[in-house]
């Protein structure tokens, strides 16, 4: 699994002095520092003898005690923008300096008893605590440092992966993608590597599939089959961005890396499946599957160079052409021809007459039409199964749209000679070919960002109309 490791978010512009000191509730200082004042004056007037001396010791812990709840406060105000932890570290120390004032000052008592006494107890404690303490200290370090925050996912240990709902001193607490809760202690996270992944817009990053392909197909033609794949699987995930890197080949296998980029951890699962099943898709719509080891193949099997893509097939997986007859597909995936396709040709321009339509077998193209300036617009994208160019083969109209490839892909041109004597032989086909063709010319009548006034798309009728007049059916 791929892992973006912490980084630090850039810094928040500095406020002006005066603002930042306006904004600090300093009206939270009020009470201690009255508290510390009204134990100071009896400390200092009453005398030392008699119930007054008990009550002026008294006092004396008081003030001492509120002077130090003073600075601690001050210290959280002032930090109240850093991990709590580090306002909670310095309360402690500030409270355990206090008592030994008051043990010196107040009471008058030797520190050295005090000290030895305490270091025998800090040591069995110590002891007794080890485990808590080297949580409590793995959680000051991860205080100070901030590699994550409430929010976050994050994956501190192996197979231990979530989203932060709380740090203590003790633990951190993470919300699985599975709804679990757990509670990890955070010297198990500090002592291991830690992957964070951010969360809401800074929670974007890339994974990868492993996808196995049979090591005889040529690399171009599988990154072009899986590259469509992943962008038909994402194609309304903003900055999906996928592209296919070949890893490894051993074993008859040739071992691609699909990357894509997924908004946040907690999504990952369903992009991963979405990918996942458009490769398989794609494989089985090319007359591939997923590679299997050498060795998990039958002995005495002969490896089979994988077929070329099938103008057949293709033309049987398409719901326009599933009403013709074993026959006719045969006929027509015969007369068609391969129309190879790099990044950034066109397929077809618009204004320009036409006489075939095309099937795309491979890739993925873009549609792009007029805009509001005179300029192209892009305003849909094809992938393997798509029908285009139908308008002007079967109506005898210019090309509406400029069709350009957006990776290498591979198309099949039927032109109008080779369906002319179909249609003819088979009237009723013109229906699905007009229902289809409808479809296409409503969508291709929106531009986005631009509010001019475009003609209305043909309707079925219209279109209908146009196919019978075109090849004199009746």
């Amino acid at each position: 699994m791929p892992h973006r490791f912490y980084h630090a978010p850039p810094e928040p512009r500095c406020a002006p002095r005066g603002d930042t000191l306006t904004r600090i509730p300093f009206h939270r200082l009020v009470a201690p520092v009255v508290v510390a004042i009204a134990a100071l004056l009896p400390h200092l007037l009453l005398p030392v003898d008699g119930a007054a001396g008990a009550l002026r010791l008294a006092a004396g812990t008081a003030f001492w005690l509120a002077l130090a709840w003073s600075a601690a406060r001050l210290a959280a105000l002032l930090l109240a923008h850093h991990p709590k932890l580090l306002s909670d570290l310095i309360g402690t120390a500030l409270f355990l300096a206090a008592l030994v004032v008051i043990t010196q000052l107040v009471f008058e008592l030797p520190a050295t008893g005090l000290i030895a006494t305490s270091s025998v107890l800090i040591a069995v404690l110590g002891f007794a605590l080890r485990n808590t303490l080297g949580d409590i200290f793995s959680g000051i370090a991860l205080g100070m440092e901030s590699p994550y925050a409430i929010g976050d996912w994050i994956e501190g240990t192996e197979n231990c992966a979530g989203r932060v709902t709380g740090i203590s001193w003790r633990s951190t607490r993470l919300l699985t993608r599975d709804g679990v809760a757990l509670v990890v202690p955070n010297s198990l996270i500090a002592g291991h590597r830690i992957a964070v992944y951010g969360s809401g817009a800074q929670g974007r990053y890339r994974a990868q599939l492993l996808v196995p392909v049979d090591a005889t197909v040529p690399a171009g033609r599988a990154r072009r089959l899986l590259l469509a794949a992943a962008m038909e699987a994402g194609r309304d995930q903003p900055a999906f961005a996928p592209d296919v890197v070949l890893v490894d080949v051993a074993q008859g296998q040739a071992m691609y890396a699909v990357r894509f980029h997924v908004p946040d951890y907690g999504a990952e699962m369903r992009w991963r499946d979405a990918v996942a099943g458009a490769a398989q898709a794609a494989l089985q719509r090319a007359g591939l599957d997923f590679a299997r080891p050498a060795r998990e193949v039958g002995a005495g099997r002969a490896w089979q160079t994988p077929a070329a893509a099938s103008p057949a097939r293709l033309l049987g997986s398409i719901d326009l052409f599933r009403p013709f007859t074993g026959e006719e597909v045969d006929s027509l995936a015969a007369s068609m021809a391969e129309v190879p396709l790099t990044p950034g040709e066109a397929v077809m321009r618009r204004g320009e007459q036409g006489d075939s339509l095309f099937l795309l077998a491979e890739g993925v193209l873009e549609v792009r039409i007029a805009g509001a300036d005179g300029s192209e617009v892009a305003v849909d994208r094809l992938h393997p199964g798509a029908v285009f160019g139908e308008m002007s083969l079967l109506t005898g109209q210019p090309r509406s749209a400029t069709i350009v490839a957006l990776t290498d892909a591979l198309a099949f041109r039927l032109t109008r000679e080779a369906i002319d004597p179909v249609l003819r032989a088979r009237p009723a086909l013109l229906e699905g070919l007009t229902a289809i063709m409808a479809a296409r010319q409503a969508r291709n009548r929106v531009v986005p960002g631009s509010n001019r006034a475009v003609p209305a798309a043909p309707t079925r009728e219209d279109i209908l109309a146009r196919l019978k007049s075109f090849f004199a059916i009746r």
